[in-house]
This record gives C-alpha cells, sequence and structure tokens, in this order.
C-alpha cells in the first residue's frame, strides 16, 4: 500500500502534546511519569487512523492506552482524533515497533494489539513481520507474564504463519477463529478497525488469535 504523503505532518505531530516525543526517557515510568495513575498499560502496534484504539480508550477509561505508529501522515489522523475529543488515557508514539523494548520495561505492558499489521509478503522479510518469533521475543521483555497478545487480519496465509510462529516461540494459543464476525464467543466486545470494515465488507473473513506466553524452548 502506498502512503500519501501529508504535507507539515511532522511538524504537526513534534508539536502534539498527544505524542510523547522522547518515550526512551519514559521507561519504566509510563504509569507515573505519563498517566498519573498505576492502571494498567494496553498498546497498539501499528495503529493506523487511531479508530480502534480512541474506541477503546473511550469505552475503558481505568485503563492506560499507548497507540504507537510510524507513518507521520497516517499517525496525524489519530491526532487530530484527539484534538476533537481528548482522552486522558490515550497517548501515542511515532516510531518502529523495532524498538519496542527501548520505551518500555520488563513487565510494564499488560495487554498488546496487532491489528491488520503489514504481512511482509516476501520469505526474506518475514523477521520484520509483527506477528514473527522476532517480535515475540520483544514482546515477552515487555508484557507481564499472564498478559496476552491479541492479533487480527484478513490475511488467510499469514494468519497461519502466525500461528507457527506462536508456539515455535514459546507462545501459548488460548484462543483463535479464522471467521472472527461469525464466531459469538470471539466476537464479544470486537471493535472494528478501518481495515477491518472494508474487508468485511468485500466478504473476507477475519481471523484472530489470543496467545500468552508460555516456557519458550531451549534451543540449545
Amino acid at each position: 500500500m502506498r502512503l500519501k504523503n501529508i504535507t507539515g505532518s511532522r511538524e504537526v505531530i513534534a508539536e502534539s502534546v498527544y505524542v510523547i516525543h522522547e518515550p526512551e526517557k519514559q521507561k519504566g515510568n509510563w504509569k507515573k511519569q505519563v498517566f498519573g495513575n498505576d492502571a494498567p498499560i494496553h498498546i497498539e502496534i501499528g495503529m493506523g487512523k487511531g479508530r480502534f484504539i480512541t474506541q477503546l480508550a473511550e469505552q475503558n477509561p481505568d485503563i492506560n492506552f499507548v497507540g504507537i505508529e510510524k507513518y507521520s501522515s497516517v499517525l496525524l489522523r489519530a491526532v487530530q482524533k484527539m484534538e476533537a475529543n481528548e482522552l486522558k488515557n490515550l497517548v501515542f508514539i511515532r516510531m518502529d515497533a523495532e524498538y519496542i523494548t527501548d520505551v518500555f520495561d520488563r513487565d510494564e505492558v499488560d495487554r498488546i494489539y496487532l491489528n491488520f499489521s503489514d504481512p511482509w509478503p516476501k520469505d526474506r522479510h518475514a523477521k520484520r513481520r509483527l506477528m514473527s518469533g522476532n517480535f515475540l521475543d520483544r514482546y515477552r521483555d515487555i508484557i507481564k507474564k499472564d498478559g496476552v497478545v491479541e492479533f487480527k487480519t484478513d490475511n488467510r496465509e499469514l494468519f497461519d504463519y502466525a500461528l507457527l510462529e506462536a508456539p515455535a516461540a514459546g507462545w501459548e494459543i488460548l484462543k483463535k477463529t479464522y471467521d472472527l464476525h461469525n464466531d459469538e464467543y470471539m466476537l464479544k466486545g470486537n471493535i472494528m478497525t478501518e481495515y477491518e470494515e472494508r474487508f468485511s465488507k468485500m466478504g473476507n473473513p477475519i481471523c484472530k488469535y489470543i496467545i500468552r506466553q508460555g516456557e519458550k524452548e531451549d534451543k540449545k
């Protein structure tokens, strides 16, 4: 997908009070320094225009939310939503997820959301996929023992890949579905992203899993 560059987006984000500009300085202190409370922290990696995480924050004022997006022109839309409807329990970071462990400390995050992530279809790019073992190892370093990762996609091939990567990286698959919108149990409380709404209207089944870290295999 080609992203349209929006003139001035970087400047707007650089000045926004809703964006944490030096997130590595908050490592280990997000609850107290950023949110001023001791509530759980949920993060969405690759949040796009922010529809999903904004609705989550509105519905769950007792949870702290951090939205992560690396493209300024996309993050700008989420910032504009916040300017129109400010939420005290939601902040944004413009960064690449590769550096997630520089920003959050061990056991600092309670839940991670991955929604319609870039599939990076070429094999040589597999390690860039946000549900790869490469990234699952990073999540292990920041999420609590009983924390979970939720992943949604309409890409069946990517989902099958994710289902193989999780146990290989020492994660337990708690729940999974290949047709979220026809799964009454998994659909409960579901918030649709922009992509989810679009792909569902096209007739594409939505896949979802919820995983929790288990014992990682010794590769020696």
